[in-house]
């Protein structure tokens, strides 16, 4: 096997849950191949430099080996490298978010009637 299309890649490396997923993603312009916006039948071989953003953040990764099927997730780490520059933005990126998590005051419970009238006049549902 000299080369997988891109969204079989993308599943089997456990980037995107369905094949599904990964397509649209190729389609909306969330993959770059070389820098360049990838569909989802382009070929992928070992060597090849792709930029990634799904909802785990922004990865840029190096692909070292090929697969068609989706198995463990310790495989799947070995189908790629991640570059040091984007596991170390993701880390940044991950302290920021949870460093604002710390001044987030929530509910502590169901909002009072008041509340509740408060809430609907703010919405204009009076």
């Amino acid at each position: 096997m000299t080369s997988v299309r891109m969204d079989k890649w993308l599943w089997a490396a456990r980037f995107f849950k369905t094949r599904a997923f990964a397509s649209r993603a190729c389609d909306l312009g969330r993959i770059l191949f070389n820098g360049q916006p990838a569909k989802p039948a382009r070929s992928v071989s070992p060597g090849d430099m792709l930029q990634i953003k799904n909802e785990g953040g922004d990865f840029e990764v190096e692909v070292l080996l090929l697969s068609e099927v989706r198995g463990p997730a310790a495989v799947a780490k070995t189908l790629y490298r991640e570059t040091d520059a984007s596991r170390d933005r993701r880390q940044k990126l991950a302290e920021e978010k949870k460093a604002l998590q710390q001044f987030e005051t929530l509910p502590e419970g169901r909002p009072s009637k008041r509340d509740r009238r408060q809430i609907n006049r703010l919405r204009g549902r009076i």
